[in-house]
């Protein structure tokens, strides 16, 4: 991982940033508002934002009488400027602001990836941005997202996650390395902006060109509804992004920061071991798909220097007496020994024939024609869909 200048202030042309924001349950309600209105309040407006309701026909409706009604009375507001003399139209003004909100079905199967896919086939920003459906953005997001895109070299950036935790604190026995078992940034990634192999997932952007060059997330391996929590969707995407893309940047700039709900379910150390189980059948997927040179690249230096650093850390804690010492060293080990168990019956599952996934192939918006993704199988895949899991945190995995 290594530092990457940022460009001169000034130099970078104005690129339009598209905001998706994939939802799926009710029960979120107030934070989906609180994500929008997030996005609405940047200091570089974005292009438009996009809410993709994945497979909820009453959320659907309320989201669309919703930000219909705001529609109405924003247009209603520009008529009557119309008539005073004024120019324009209320919809292009709400673009130009940041304001306009479109709200969209995911137009293909349940899940976090079709979801994803769908806000790509139907904006039309130059870069897409990912932003949890459970968290907010700080007011500086976009702006350090753009930035970076002055390189054209550069087609994904992504940013800093924190946790803001339904106890009002960290579990004493939580690890910091573990952070991204509940989509969080975690110990072990580089401060500033830098150069990694895949950025997280829901605190993330991607240029267009990303997407033309590598189709779109992967269905199958991402997460769909209340069942085992799987990711690792953007680790594949990224590194199959590197391979189309050689000289692609791929960056994590840590001043672009959201803050993600932890809920209480997700501070508990049943929830921690599902999760890390989880991560390695989603990693079996990721090495099957990319081979465990790439799949296994950066997990590779997580295991075998920034989680014995974390158990030397939460055992010296425990010896000078402090609070959740060994419970975090053992949370490490804990971790480490599910994720490896999910690993193995991933890949025995693999090399069984077990579930496989498929890549979508993103439509070009400018071109004419239904702005709904379509897939490109894998022709070996018995499915198109795997044993995927509740949870839409940010970062799906470790890497």
């Amino acid at each position: 991982m290594r530092p990457v200048p940022a460009p001169e202030e000034g130099t970078a042309p104005r690129v339009r940033i598209s905001v998706v924001i994939c939802v799926y349950t009710e029960d979120r309600w107030d934070d989906i508002l609180a994500a929008v209105d997030s996005v609405r309040a940047q200091s570089l407006p974005a292009h438009e934002t996009l809410l993709v309701v994945d497979h909820n026909a009453r959320l659907l409706r309320r989201l669309l009488d919703r930000y219909e009604d705001e529609r109405g009375a924003t247009a209603a507001t520009g008529q009557a400027e119309t008539d005073q003399g004024e120019t324009g139209q209320a919809e292009t003004g709400q673009a130009e602001t940041g304001q306009g909100v479109r709200v969209l079905a995911n137009a293909g199967p349940r899940g976090l990836s079709s979801g994803r896919n769908t806000g790509i086939a139907a904006s039309h920003g130059e870069v897409i941005a990912f932003l949890d459906d459970d968290a907010v953005a700080e007011r500086d997001w976009l702006r350090h997202f753009a930035a970076a895109y002055a390189d054209p070299r550069v087609m994904a950036v992504g940013g800093r996650t924190v946790p803001v935790w339904a106890s009002r604190r960290r579990p004493a026995w939580f690890p910091d390395e573990f952070d991204w078992v509940v989509g969080c940034t975690y110990r072990g990634l580089p401060p500033g902006r830098v150069r990694v192999r895949n950025v997280l997932g829901g605190n993330a952007s991607f240029r267009r060109e990303a997407f033309d060059a590598a189709g779109g997330f992967a269905s199958g391996i991402g997460r769909d509804g209340d069942r085992r929590p799987l990711g690792c969707e953007e680790t594949e995407l990224c590194i199959r992004l590197a391979r189309a893309r050689p000289d692609a940047l791929l960056l994590i700039d840590d001043r672009a920061v959201i803050h993600h709900k932890v809920p209480a379910a997700r501070e508990r150390f049943a929830y921690f071991r599902s999760r890390a189980y989880a991560e390695g059948l989603s990693k079996a997927l990721v090495t099957r798909s990319v081979g465990a040179q790439a799949g296994l690249e950066t997990e590779r230096r997580y295991t075998t220097r920034v989680l014995p650093a974390g158990i030397a850390r939460g055992l010296r804690d425990a010896l000078l007496g402090r609070a959740g010492g060994a419970g975090r060293a053992g949370a490490i080990v804990a971790g480490v020994a599910a994720a490896a168990g999910g690993y193995v019956v991933g890949t025995a599952r693999a090399r069984r024939g077990g579930p496989r996934f498929t890549i979508a192939a993103v439509p070009d918006p400018s071109v004419p024609g239904p702005a709904v993704p379509t897939a490109v199988p894998d022709p070996s895949a018995p499915s198109a869909r795997a044993d995927d899991g509740p949870a839409r945190s940010g970062h799906e995995g470790a890497a």
